[in-house]
């Protein structure tokens, strides 16, 4: 089955990782480049090479707004970006969708699907057992997107908007989403929520005693809420 050419173009490292393993989780599109400024992609798309483009607005130099302008060959677009009133100018240009950061999977699904009227690739949402199944997410490093086995994550540490991925190898990896939603993605997997702000890996679980769980030289706090959860997981 052929597959739709995207590009990602957004100033923000970290909004910029998070749209490409979206992309990645469609089986119906096919990563083709991720831009850091809209100049880098003109030609690339003016070539016809691009069948949607996922485009932030608020960039220095050429907005995402001015730089549709500036297209003579138009793919499919999606503008993605943290300001709703630009909303109105968005549709104006006949863009396909309009998405509010921080975005998650199952809007920018939903905007995905809405490409099926408009192309000729037969589009199907991704289930929630399809999800699951996946045993890998790709999670930025520096300025690449490395692909990380869920098995080897250790623990995933929540701070308001951003979560921190912690693998076996001692690297760290940060991403723009919520805990809740990470929990959720993982839930097939042996992860436990033990804290509002910590999802434990039971496999690398050595130790634990009163309201502290070990995982090699880490110390995790075990919240109140959650230690019910954990002493079945004991038993």
């Amino acid at each position: 089955m052929s597959k739709l050419r995207c590009v990602v173009i957004d100033d923000e490292p970290i909004a910029t990782d998070y749209i490409c393993n979206y992309v990645n989780q469609m089986p119906q599109l096919k990563l083709v480049a991720s831009f850091n400024s809209a100049q880098e992609a003109y030609e690339l798309i003016q070539r016809g090479e691009v069948d949607v483009l996922f485009l932030d607005i608020q960039m220095p130099g050429l907005t995402g707004l001015d730089f549709i302008r500036t297209l003579d060959r138009k793919p499919h677009i999606i503008l993605i970006t943290a300001y709703s009133e630009y909303a109105l100018d968005g549709f104006n240009l006949n863009v396909t969708d309009y998405l509010l950061k921080p975005v998650r999977f199952e809007r920018f699904a939903q905007a995905v699907l809405k490409l099926s009227s408009l192309s000729e690739i037969s589009f199907k949402s991704p289930t929630e057992d399809n999800m699951r199944k996946k045993d890998y997410i790709f999670l930025k490093s520096g300025y690449k997107s490395v692909k990380v086995m869920i098995d080897e994550i250790t623990h995933v540490e929540g701070s308001k908007e951003y979560v921190t991925f912690y693998s076996e190898d001692g690297k760290k990896y940060i991403k723009n989403e919520r805990l809740k939603n990470v929990e959720e993605q993982f839930s097939s997997f042996d992860f436990l929520r033990i804290h509002k702000s910590f999802l434990v890996n039971l496999k690398y679980v050595h130790s634990f005693y009163g309201n502290t769980i070990e995982i090699f030289d880490m110390k995790i706090p075990i919240g109140r809420a959650y230690k019910e959860d954990l002493k079945k997981w004991v038993e």
